[in-house]
């Protein structure tokens, strides 16, 4: 078997409210399909969980115009704790979740006439396309970019779809790429530019000097979920002119921010070599199917050069109708080859308004 990367199947997110947190997105980007949701224990993330294992319960949700899925995720064991510093542009880790629209001037004048929080309004960026970013009730930041390809139209009124990349803090762009570039395929690069902080739409950063580089991949994603996720992209921010501070210094995976960047994979121990043969081990690995409730599969995670938590999952069952106790076994079919349309339109049915 061969690695393959159907695409990012959800950006984890650390939240104080799971349901409060996940009806506000549901609303304002419309991911409103609930693909699991489960209260456990997470014994296999000890080592970032302060030696300790802790309880919590997650909410798989994504949208049904396509792109990557949110994993809402919230302790229940211990509170889930913020950042004890303002997190600027050029720190460590994922600073900001890229998401998809049709139509990036109509969801700015939607999300604006919805009273979000709206960061230095609309731009363009160097590729001279239109975008922003906005923050969530818990000052999470996302970036609304557009997008050409999506699964269907809902017809939400945000004219939006899920994750669609994300914009990560490194301390050294060079070292960073051979991750995301070597081992996950963004083989293409958009721009590679330094520039000062104007450019970034009034995000704190203070007056500093940046380097930008913006990775595509050139290859159309394959495997099970591929024409649901899309294709996405990866921006790396290095700061020049001070050393960033990481985004969870002293805090546990888990805690408030995006946690963790997770991708849909199969051939899962082709993977595994191909890191470690890179440099980036597994740090943990759930060897066999691991469950969750409404949906199992096999994980595991790498750290980047600077310490974020990047996900691998291969699905091995997942519900396409709960309300009818339908499931797919993803262990029989073909590894490559893409589950058809109406399938993937009947994970629709788990929505939740």
């Amino acid at each position: 078997m061969e690695k393959i990367i159907s695409g990012i199947q959800q950006m984890g997110i650390g939240v104080p409210n799971v349901q409060e947190i996940w009806k506000w997105y549901r609303e304002m980007f419309g991911m409103d399909v609930r693909i699991f949701e489960e209260a456990a224990e997470a014994p296999l993330m000890i080592d970032y969980t302060g030696d300790t294992v802790q309880s919590r319960t997650a909410t798989l949700a994504l949208s049904m115009e396509g792109g990557g899925g949110f994993e809402i995720w919230q302790y229940t064991s211990r509170p889930t704790e913020k950042a004890e510093f303002d997190i600027q542009l050029g720190d460590l880790g994922f600073y900001a979740c890229r998401m998809k629209s049709r139509d990036v001037e109509a969801s700015y004048n939607f999300h604006k006439s919805k009273g979000v929080k709206i960061i230095g309004g609309l731009n363009k960026n160097p590729n001279g396309e239109f975008n922003y970013f906005l923050e969530d009730p818990n000052g999470n930041l996302f970036n609304v970019v557009p997008e050409k390809e999506f699964f269907r139209n809902t017809k939400h009124a945000s004219k939006m779809g899920g994750v669609a990349g994300v914009l990560i803090g490194v301390s050294d762009i060079d070292k960073s790429l051979k991750l995301y570039k070597d081992v996950l395929g963004y083989d293409i690069v958009e721009y590679d530019m330094e520039t000062q902080f104007g450019c970034f739409n009034g995000l704190p950063s203070g007056d500093q000097k940046f380097r930008r580089v913006l990775l595509a991949h050139k290859d159309e994603r394959m495997g099970p979920f591929s024409k649901l996720l899309g294709p996405s992209k990866i921006e790396l921010v290095e700061a020049k002119e001070r050393t960033g501070r990481k985004i969870f210094d002293n805090r546990y995976w888990g805690d408030w921010g995006f946690i963790h960047l997770c991708f849909d994979v199969q051939g899962m121990e082709v993977l595994k070599k191909d890191c470690e043969d890179n440099g980036f081990p597994f740090t943990v690995d759930s060897g066999d199917t691991f469950d969750m409730g409404e949906a199992g599969g096999r994980f595991s995670y790498v750290e980047d050069p600077d310490g974020a938590l990047v996900e691998f999952v291969e699905t091995h069952k997942v519900p396409i109708m709960k309300k009818f106790g339908w499931y797919i076994n993803l262990k029989k079919k073909d590894p490559k080859k893409r589950l058809p349309n109406w399938m993937l339109r009947a994970m629709g049915m788990n929505r939740v308004k």
